[in-house]
C-alpha cells in the first residue's frame, strides 16, 4: 500500500497555524512603511479571508470559494490597486519572516512549494492590480498547489469541505 501524501495544508498543520500566520503578519503590516499604504483600508477580518484562500489553494477546505466566490473574487479584490513590485517583494519577505517567527514547517520541500505559490500568486496580484476596477472577471479557476508541481493546477469544480 502506498502511503497517502499529505497536502501542503495538512503538512502546515491546518487552519490553526495558517490563521496564526495571517493574523500575526497582518498585525505587522500597519507598521511597515512599504505595506501600510496598500492595506490602509483593510477590514479587520481581512486576515481570515486570506487564510481561507491560502488554505484552499494548499489543499484545505473550500471555504473561500463557498463563502466568497473563489479565485475570481480574489482577482476582483486586486483590481486597480496598483501594487508595485517593491510592495510585492516586501509582502513576500514579511510573510516568510513571520512564518519563521512562528516556527512553521521550514523543511526545504514544504518551503519551496509554499514560496513557489506565494511568488506565483503575488506576481499575479501585481498584474491584476494594474487592470481597471471595471474589468469583468467571470472565469478564474481556483489554483490548487502541491508538492513540486510547477505552476500548480486548477480546480474546476469546488470539492466538498
Amino acid at each position: 500500500m502506498v502511503p497517502k501524501v499529505p497536502t501542503l495544508y495538512e503538512w502546515l498543520g491546518g487552519a490553526e497555524p495558517l490563521g496564526r500566520l495571517m493574523a500575526r503578519f497582518y498585525q505587522k503590516v500597519p507598521d511597515d512603511p512599504v505595506l501600510a499604504p496598500v492595506f490602509a483600508r483593510m477590514a479587520p477580518e481581512h486576515f481570515q479571508h486570506v487564510a481561507q484562500f491560502i488554505a484552499e489553494v494548499l489543499g484545505g477546505p473550500t471555504d473561500y470559494s463557498t463563502l466568497y466566490g473563489g479565485h475570481a473574487e480574489m482577482v476582483r479584490h486586486h483590481l486597480n490597486r496598483h501594487i508595485t513590485d517593491q510592495q510585492r517583494q516586501r509582502w513576500m519577505a514579511l510573510l516568510l519572516e513571520t512564518a519563521d517567527e512562528l516556527q512553521l514547517p521550514s523543511d526545504p520541500e514544504f518551503r519551496s512549494a509554499l514560496v513557489a505559490y506565494l511568488e506565483w500568486g503575488s506576481r499575479l496580484a501585481v498584474i491584476n492590480s494594474a487592470l481597471p476596477v471595471d474589468t469583468v472577471v467571470t472565469e478564474a479557476p481556483m489554483p490548487v498547489w502541491s508538492w513540486g508541481v510547477p505552476g500548480g493546477s486548477y480546480q474546476s469544480e469546488p470539492k466538498e469541505s
